[in-house]
């Protein structure tokens, strides 16, 4: 039996977030609805999140001494990371000390924190096809790696998140670059990189898989409907729900996050990215937290992928039924400025069947994604030229 207190009293139950950007507001929003004492923490002052939570702390989450002191200072029963840039290794200690619970695991949150770490797990450990990867440390051992793995491959930081520092190179006259800007697009100060051989799929898709506890107490997997997405430069600009899949593929499709999630363990949502030509499918990331491209859930689904999160997390019941086929669209910043306004609002909503999400991030840059377009139609291309339409309506601007 789940026993959920009052906000604000001796009784509350406290989850913390650590990051509290666009995902992380959607899922301090679903944990309000059921009655939670939320913490939004966050490198930056009045990030996403921050704006509707009951408390918002500002530190360094990379700094292993700022993170434990909070943590401990704050006593909450969950700690949920909402994205990879965290000191897991004090998440795990203070886990194995029983002084709180992690989302999904502390040993999770470690694993998906870097490339590395979960690509060796999912190829090596639990044997599911990847593309071909080698990871290096050097210009000199990037140049060997392309030699051996081939052209056209894919070079990442180990540690980025939303596509950046990932490029694709085609020829000998593009590894240099590919490495500076990988370098420029890591996350923490880390030189590794993975180099990956280039997969010829025919589309690629996010699998948001649902670890809850069912009827019987145990805990049980659920899968929501495929999500299709367009990316430029590795970061989300389009997604779509339902993408259209062989009855195998999507057999296979589930056998894989299914094995992937089961061995992270844990409760709540994980983002499982996939690649699938005809009946084939390779893994390709995991994330074990709402995904960028399923915030299409927020108008195709019962449930959201955050409210889905927050149930599974609490030990509630889940429901992954499509309601509707839809789309989403990226609205971007367009300018590099502070507390910018948006024109064409109402315009967009004139768009059959489609909603906005703004998310209120204090600091606009050119290509840093401040809301997102929401479409829903029976005809699911119908909702994807409905979604980008909406979206090139607003119109962001320096006030």
């Amino acid at each position: 039996m789940t026993t959920l207190g009052t906000p604000l009293s001796p009784n509350a139950t406290r989850v913390m977030l650590l990051g509290s950007g666009e995902l992380g507001r959607e899922v301090l929003i679903a944990l309000q609805r059921l009655g939670v004492e939320t913490i939004a923490v966050d490198r930056y002052a009045d990030a996403p999140g921050q704006q509707v939570a009951h408390h918002a702390r500002t530190i360094s989450m990379t700094d292993p001494e700022q993170l434990r002191a909070l943590i401990e200072a704050e006593k909450p029963d969950l700690v949920v990371p909402e994205i990879e840039a965290i000191a897991t290794p004090v998440l795990e200690a203070l886990e194995d000390a029983g002084v709180v619970r992690v989302i999904p695991t502390a040993r999770a949150a470690r694993l998906t924190m870097d490339r590395e770490g979960i690509r060796r797990l999912a190829a090596e450990t639990l044997g599911v096809p990847t593309s071909p990867y080698r990871f290096c440390d050097s210009l000199p051992e990037l140049q060997a790696a392309v030699d051996e793995i081939g052209y056209p491959c894919v070079v990442k930081p180990v540690m980025s998140s939303s596509g950046k520092g990932q490029s694709k190179i085609d020829g000998p006259e593009g590894v240099e670059a590919a490495w500076e800007y990988a370098m420029s697009g890591s996350r923490v100060s880390n030189t590794r990189i993975i180099v990956e051989g280039f997969v010829d799929f025919d589309y690629e898709i996010t699998l948001l898989t649902v670890r809850s506890v069912g009827a019987s107490g145990a805990v049980t997997t659920q899968f929501c409907e495929p999500i299709g997405h367009q990316q430029v430069s590795g970061d989300y600009v389009q997604s779509w729900q339902p993408h259209p899949m062989s009855d195998a593929a999507l057999a296979r499709a589930r056998e894989v996050a299914g094995k992937v999630t089961e061995n992270l363990g844990g409760q709540g949502i994980f983002g499982v990215e996939l690649f699938v030509k005809g009946d084939q499918v390779w893994f390709s990331e995991v994330s074990p937290r709402p995904h960028d491209t399923g915030m299409v859930t927020m108008i195709t689904q019962w449930q959201n992928e955050f409210e889905l999160h927050a149930r599974a997390i609490l030990g509630l019941p889940v429901d992954t039924t499509l309601r509707t086929p839809g789309a989403s669209a990226v609205i971007y910043g367009g300018v590099d400025a502070e507390g910018i306004v948006f024109d064409g609002v109402d315009e967009a909503l004139q768009v059959p069947r489609t909603d906005i999400r703004l998310f209120g991030k204090p600091e606009s840059f050119v290509k840093r994604r401040m809301g997102v377009a929401l479409a829903y139609d029976a005809d699911v291309e119908v909702a994807r030229a409905n979604a980008v339409e909406a979206a090139g309506r607003v119109k962001p601007r320096v006030p």
